[in-house]
């Protein structure tokens, strides 16, 4: 992280030449502005939701509603920050390599208000933990070949994901910032409601996956030793 003009930023990780709509798996982790604390609260090792948590949490799954590229295995809101693995799967894209790896999986667990199934679960409490897992593939993936292109935001792209899901935000919650009557300034290019950038990792192997995973699921427990706590 650097600390630039007093406002946590973080470094861009993309990998070069490396085809962001190409199928493979992405951990993917997007911080709140400077760190703020107002997506929800860790007690007793479970994330209670704030209303701009519960806001998040429904923009997040509606993603993968009405991206059918995308298949969403693991996510966990924190109070300043999401984590998630991502697989996109683009069909007849690129030169398949040999190899791949199965996954197990289950559905997604946790819930937020309103009641709306996500892949075999319900959300509909907003107390409760937004981890788990979409039910996976098992011989769908295949790591591809890197595709060298410009940098541009390519379609069905990690990068146009991550930006569309902004931007609802920024709406979803000046909508209820109009509601509620509030004096808190309204998001836009000027003042991000999430940093501009956000990081990725593209996971190569099944070791990999599992401990990511871990990770990801125990992010509430270990909330009181997190990096982005403090």
């Amino acid at each position: 992280m650097d600390n630039y003009k007093n406002k946590y930023r973080i470094q861009s990780h993309r990998k070069p030449n490396w085809d962001y709509s190409a199928d493979a798996h992405y951990f993917l982790t997007i911080v709140t502005q400077n760190r703020a604390c107002n997506l929800g609260e860790i007690v007793s090792a479970e994330m209670k939701l704030s209303d701009f948590g519960e806001i998040v949490v429904q923009e997040w799954f509606r993603s993968f509603e009405i991206r059918d590229e995308l298949i969403l295995h693991q996510f966990i809101l924190m109070p300043n920050h999401l984590h998630a693995i991502v697989e996109i799967q683009n069909k007849n894209r690129g030169k398949m390599m040999d190899g791949g790896w199965p996954v197990g999986g289950t559905t997604v667990g946790g819930t937020i208000d309103g009641g709306t199934t996500v892949g075999g679960g319900t959300i509909d409490d907003p107390t409760v933990q937004t981890h788990g897992r979409a039910s996976l593939r098992l011989d769908d993936h295949q790591f591809r070949d890197i595709k060298r292109h410009p940098p541009v935001r390519l379609p069905r792209s990690i990068s146009s994901f991550i930006a569309g899901f902004k931007s609802a935000v920024n709406s979803k919650i000046d909508d209820f910032l109009d509601e509620k009557q509030s004096e808190i300034p309204k998001y836009n290019r000027n003042n991000h409601f999430f940093q501009p950038n956000y990081h990725d990792h593209i996971i190569r192997n099944e070791t990999e996956y599992n401990n990511i995973s871990t990770y990801i699921i125990n992010n509430p427990t270990n909330w009181n030793n997190d990096k982005f706590n403090g």
